[in-house]
């Protein structure tokens, strides 16, 4: 017993479990402070944070992209119209692995390597918490094959929106233009706040001259989604301001009208109206759908119009330059008369070339026989180049260039639609800047004549062609006829641009020349009476013109049309305005490599000129016999 108690030490044993349980305590109690540490921690000092990520689950802000704003022609036509089309946004901030995302995606919907270049370069300039479309219009079957597999996409989602369409398609493409997806270059050159959410902007013609105004202002919405992210019910809305809807001056049928005159041939129509600039109709052939480029064209189509030897995506009416031929020869001669050069009356000897000075080189007339005696008025009906050698020799190059620059020649007009070229109008001092030689002679003589170093776009000819018409008293070209404000409906037209006159020492010029013009379609004797002059029911001025492509060697005879290849053919050109008196329509045709300016570019000229007159006598008889019926007996 007694070893027994020896052993046993009881007040060890409470010290022990005594220091055991204390230690136990402070454990506890500092398990339990850093609890109460970290419950203060989430609920106090990071509750907004949480309460920020709570709503997030069953919340989500959205922008609303605008509307784009509608394009009419002058009545009212449909130019450009928006049409319901379903997209696929992926909200990057939900997916763990993107480039799986998508990868299984184009499983399901056809996603090309432009649509993925596309959403990587608008993801980069989007909030990852936002929407960036990967498919800008699915069709019917993808939507169902996507809703089937919804659940297997979080963050990625179907949006009902609007996709832009043309319905006049490839008659309007140079004008209208086409809208395209949103590029990183894009974006570099826009206000990118204005187009969150977006996901087109305009390429060409109108649609990107006029962006600013058809593009609009984005919204805002909170949206209540379920656990898949699909949204349930909105909470609160923003809504955007749509874009401005324009009314251009074009005429939709005397477009088409133009388009179907130039037929299979490379060229262009613009016709003008003189009392204030508005373009009438602007062809451009060949053409291409604009609505293939809308929602990204394949590479196939577009490689397709890049290789055409025919360049259907250039605009020939505003890009185009072409040496003018005869068609400057109204211009030549009201500055010969203005500067005292020559005198109407008197008659000019044409044996079917002349040489200078000094020279045994034959600078011919077209007509290789011969023109006889001929005065200034017989020179333009007959387009006799002889006679405009001889008064290009008194002229001179300044005074070429001077009267050249006055009726628009050589510089840009200044429209309202995109890249628009500005042709060449030659002088000295342009060939000591560009070829660095001095101006010779020689070249006096082909320049007058429109030909050599000067070039000309369609739009600048019909620019001319008014300024004649209306005798120095022209506007600038524009397209845009008026803009109607979505919110209030109210429709604001846009005020045409006088441009300098052109003021004449002598206003009897003007009638010479014009009715020099005159005889070019209604004197037998005329270059286009054959094909343009017959039955006509109102008096059209005129000139014709042919512009070399490739020139002959001195002694040698031109071949038969037929017998040239398409490529070395002279254009074909055509001015004309109608009626005389009271002009309401101006027109330039250019046809590439057509041959005879009268025989076929002043056919369509008549064509459009007809359609448009025709049209216009049908109206004022159709209002005439309502405000008729309307009266009271």
């Amino acid at each position: 017993m007694a070893v027994d108690d020896a052993l046993k030490n009881h007040a060890a044993e409470r010290r022990l479990f005594l220091a055991r349980t204390i230690a136990a305590s402070l454990v506890l109690l500092i398990l339990i402070g850093l609890l109460i540490a970290r419950v203060m921690y989430l609920q106090v000092f990071q509750h907004g944070y949480y309460e920020t990520q709570s709503k997030d689950n069953r919340m989500r802000a959205e922008v609303v992209p605008p509307v784009r704003g509608l394009i009419f022609d002058r009545d009212g036509v449909l130019l450009a119209n928006n049409q319901p089309a379903y997209r696929l946004d992926i909200v990057p901030e939900q997916i763990a692995n993107l480039a799986d995302t998508i990868k299984r995606l184009g499983q399901i919907v056809s996603i090309s390597d432009a649509d993925k270049s596309r959403f990587y370069s608008r993801e980069r300039q989007t909030p990852s918490f936002r929407g960036t479309p990967i498919r800008l219009s699915l069709t019917q079957p993808e939507v169902a094959r996507f809703e089937v597999n919804r659940e297997q996409f979080p963050g990625v989602d179907i949006r009902a929106g609007l996709t832009r369409t043309y319905p006049e398609g490839r008659y309007a493409a140079h004008v209208v233009g086409y809208v395209g997806g949103i590029t990183e270059r894009d974006l570099r050159e826009v206000d990118n706040k204005r187009y969150r959410g977006s996901s087109h902007i305009g390429k060409a013609g109108v649609e990107l001259s006029y962006e600013s105004l058809l593009h609009g202002y984005p919204g805002s919405r909170v949206v209540e989604t379920n656990a898949s992210g699909r949204a349930l019910r909105q909470l609160e809305v923003h809504p955007p301001q749509a874009g401005d809807s324009l009314y251009l001056t074009l005429d939709s049928k005397l477009q088409k009208t133009a388009f179907q005159a130039l037929g299979d041939k490379d060229g262009a129509v613009v016709a003008l109206n003189p009392k204030n600039g508005g373009i009438l109709a602007m062809a451009s052939t060949p053409s291409y759908n604009p609505n293939l480029f809308v929602d990204g064209i394949s590479q196939a189509n577009y490689s397709r119009l890049l290789n055409d030897p025919h360049n259907p995506l250039f605009n020939r009416a505003l890009q185009g330059q072409y040496p003018p031929g005869s068609t400057i020869k109204p211009v030549m001669a009201i500055g010969a008369l203005e500067t005292g050069a020559i005198q109407p009356d008197k008659k000019v000897w044409c044996p079917g070339y002349i040489t200078l000075p000094g020279s045994d080189h034959r600078y011919r007339d077209w007509k290789r026989s011969g023109q006889g005696w001929i005065d200034l008025t017989q020179a333009i009906e007959r387009s006799s180049d002889v006679y405009f050698y001889k008064l290009g020799m008194k002229l001179g190059i300044d005074n070429i260039h001077s009267y050249g620059t006055m009726f628009g020649l050589g510089k840009k007009t200044g429209v309202d639609l995109p890249r628009e070229n500005a042709g060449i109008l030659p002088s000295r001092a342009w060939k000591h800047a560009h070829r660095h030689r001095p101006w010779y002679p020689g070249e006096t003589l082909i320049t007058v004549i429109g030909q050599g170093y000067m070039s000309t776009t369609p739009l600048q000819l019909a620019l001319m062609a008014s300024e004649l018409a209306e005798r120095g008293h022209a506007y600038r070209p524009h397209i845009l006829k008026a803009r109607r404000d979505p919110k209030t409906g109210l429709v604001t037209a846009e005020k045409p641009e006088p441009l300098p006159p052109i003021e004449l020492k002598d206003k009897r010029h003007w009638d010479i020349v014009i009715n020099a013009m005159k005889g070019v379609v209604n004197n037998p004797h005329g270059t286009a009476h054959r094909y343009v002059g017959h039955n006509l029911k109102y008096p059209i001025a005129g000139k014709s013109g042919s512009a070399q492509v490739a020139g002959l060697a001195q002694n040698e005879v031109a071949p038969d049309l037929d017998s040239i290849p398409w490529r070395l053919r002279e254009h074909a050109l055509f001015i004309a305005f109608a009626p005389i008196d009271d002009p309401k329509i101006a027109v330039a045709v250019v046809v590439e490599h057509g041959g005879g300016g009268s025989s076929v570019a002043g056919p369509i000229a008549r064509r459009v000129i007809d359609a448009y007159l025709d049209e216009q006598a049908a109206n004022r008889a159709s209002a005439t016999l309502q405000a008729s019926n309307q009266s009271p007996p």
